[in-house]
């Protein structure tokens, strides 16, 4: 994900990365990929200007694009990259960097939908994702909440942004981040999408209770022709028709 601080985040959340791939005594062997999967990308004003004809002519098939961060910021680039994806025929959706620590989840959520994040059933808009992830501000690893805490900050969020959208968000979280600072919550997960981050060869273990990934981040070094520079590349767990049908509420 692009960051206001993308050097912290990236070493923090890979050092937890190889960190949790050495407690599960995993090793990386082989290129992530399988026959049921959709390329994709996630990108912010990191990326600059995009090509996103380019993009899709690549085999790219969908992207989240950040929209929104804590109760202020909104992505310079958001508006040009969300209509232009669009555009070129790219199935895109909105995302929200979480600031746990500085309002309600109800404020941010309304704060997304209100500046990119809503949804409409045109083939090519997916419901927003929530970024959850170590905070590379001050204020502790977990935002300074409690498990608790953490819990009920998230259940607002999505609470509001379900009423705002009619849809369930998508949770883009990594596991270890999701079972320290939630406790391994499992309540989400009947409705919401997981799109877990691991950059390795293999998913790994999902976050507690989540039954299996529908998004997975496997790389923050990719490239793709219509970008310069690295590109956070992911893939959907099933086929095109599958993301079209939860791009419309169908699935």
């Amino acid at each position: 994900m692009g960051r206001t601080i993308p050097t912290l985040r990236r070493l923090t959340a890979a050092a937890l990365t190889v960190l949790a791939t050495a407690a599960a005594g995993l090793v990386a062997t082989a290129t992530p990929a399988a026959a049921a999967t959709v390329p994709g990308i996630d990108v912010s004003r990191y990326q600059g200007t995009i090509n996103w004809t380019s993009v899709r002519n690549a085999g790219i098939q969908f992207a989240f694009i950040k929209a929104t961060e804590g109760t202020s910021y909104k992505d310079p680039n958001f508006n040009t990259n969300y209509v232009n994806a669009y555009n070129a025929g790219v199935i895109r959706g909105a995302y929200h960097f979480a600031r746990p620590n500085i309002s309600s989840g109800a404020v941010q959520a309304n704060y997304l939908a209100s500046n990119g994040g809503a949804w409409s059933a045109d083939s090519r808009t997916l419901p927003a994702a929530l970024d959850l992830e170590a905070n590379p501000y001050s204020g502790g690893y977990c935002y300074g909440l409690s498990t608790t805490g953490m819990r009920n900050w998230v259940q607002d969020f999505l609470n509001t942004y379900r009423s705002r959208t009619g849809r369930y968000a998508v949770i883009y979280t990594t596991t270890s981040f999701w079972n320290q600072c939630t406790g391994s919550w499992t309540g989400p997960w009947t409705n919401h999408p997981v799109w877990v981050a691991r950059w390795s060869s293999s998913v790994g273990a999902l976050p507690a209770g989540a039954p299996v990934w529908s998004f997975w981040q496997y790389t923050d070094s990719g490239s793709v022709a219509g970008i310069s520079g690295a590109v956070d590349r992911n893939y959907w767990n099933g086929d095109r028709n599958r993301l079209i049908a939860l791009a419309n509420n169908t699935a």
